[in-house]
């Protein structure tokens, strides 16, 4: 090998030296031990003997474990689907180039910078049955005539301006700022005549019950505490992926657009046929880090603690913990380490189903 080659490998071994020895200490031997103990009746206490595929075929008869793994897989499809759609929306939005945006931009990313404790504290209190979710769901329900009339006004005076607009022969779109402004002060006007002259005016309605936490009904085959989960952790992720689905807009080109405006593209046009297309690379890392991510969901699950019942929430993550730390027959490491390595071979099979038939890497 070349002195150069060889001096130029010498340095990136040096530099790189610390990251290896901390991936072959803390999860290479990790990994390693995790086989051994899968295959052995490992707890706490005692020393370890072999058992073969005992403990894998213990966990397809427990059903726990399937629950664990049926929790994990809706809460991956669910949390990836909502998450990654609400970032690219989000992204679009904060990607216009308008007085202020620096400022909502900060807004949005600050739930990406809060602490996953604090965050599900507040989580608890924010779905309990006196909470303020059920509170302002009952607040919509009460308020639901004055709500749909004043986006009823709203509506038909922003489709009155656009025709008339378009009559006078001026291109203005159907969200056109200026004209949303003035229907927006339409249907203020318009929604308090109608409450003030007792027109529309607020129902009773009973107040909105329901212990999300402790509840122990499903929605769509999701129990409802899982949901809730679902929406915290939907609520939490979203800012990080934005950020990335912005610095991916931020690439595009400008004149690829102007371009397709020139053609007469109209904006949702150029959304699904220049930004999507564009935004695969983007989308694939945003999918994978997703995918992986949620499939390994643990820490808001045990923050909730006896918030909710175990068999509502318990994900795989949870279930591999739950067999060390916290069982009735504590230290049950070959079951958990059995556990743990069936959670990675599922994780390496979804994202590799996902790269091979959903959205690849490859650009457009």
């Amino acid at each position: 090998m070349h002195r150069a080659k060889r001096t130029e490998l010498l340095y990136a071994l040096l530099f790189t030296a610390p990251f290896l020895v901390y991936l072959l200490v803390f999860h290479g031997y990790a990994f390693v031990r995790a086989v051994f103990f899968s295959l052995t009746n490992k707890d706490l206490f005692n020393t370890p003997s072999f058992v073969g595929l005992a403990n894998y075929v213990y966990l397809f008869r427990d059903e726990r474990f399937l629950l664990a793994l049926q929790h994990s897989v809706s809460f991956t499809v669910v949390v990836t689907v909502l998450q990654t759609f609400l970032a690219l929306v989000m992204a679009a939005i904060v990607n216009q180039r308008i007085r202020g945006i620096i400022f909502f931009r900060t807004v949005y990313y600050v739930p990406s910078i809060l602490s996953s404790a604090a965050v599900t504290l507040i989580a608890i209190w924010f779905f309990q049955r006196n909470g303020f979710l059920n509170s302002i769901i009952g607040w919509f329900g009460a308020y639901g005539p004055v709500i749909l009339a004043f986006l009823g006004i709203f509506v038909l005076a922003q489709a009155a301006q656009v025709m008339w607009e378009r009559s006078r022969g001026l291109p203005v779109g159907v969200f056109d700022p200026a004209l949303a402004a003035l229907s927006l002060l339409v249907a203020i006007a318009g929604s308090w005549i109608l409450s003030a002259t007792g027109w529309v005016t607020p129902r009773e309605a009973a107040p909105f019950d329901l212990a999300w936490l402790s509840e122990t009904r499903s929605f769509l085959g999701i129990p409802i505490p899982l949901w809730a989960i679902i929406l915290l952790n939907t609520f939490t992720t979203i800012p990080t992926l934005m950020l990335i689905f912005l610095a991916g807009l931020q690439d595009i080109p400008r004149s690829v657009y102007e371009a397709a405006a020139i053609d007469g593209a109209s904006p949702v046009q150029q959304f699904f046929h220049i930004t999507i297309p564009m935004l695969r690379p983007v989308s694939f890392l945003v999918i994978t880090l997703s995918l992986i991510g949620t499939l390994q969901m643990f820490d808001q699950v045990a923050l909730l603690g006896n918030a909710s019942s175990l068999d509502s929430i318990i994900t795989l993550a949870y279930f591999v913990y739950n067999n060390v730390f916290n069982s009735n027959v504590p230290g049950n490491v070959g079951i958990a380490s059995a556990g743990a390595l069936l959670l990675a071979l599922l994780t390496f099979a979804i994202v590799g189903l996902q790269r091979a038939f959903g959205i690849s890497e490859k650009g457009y």
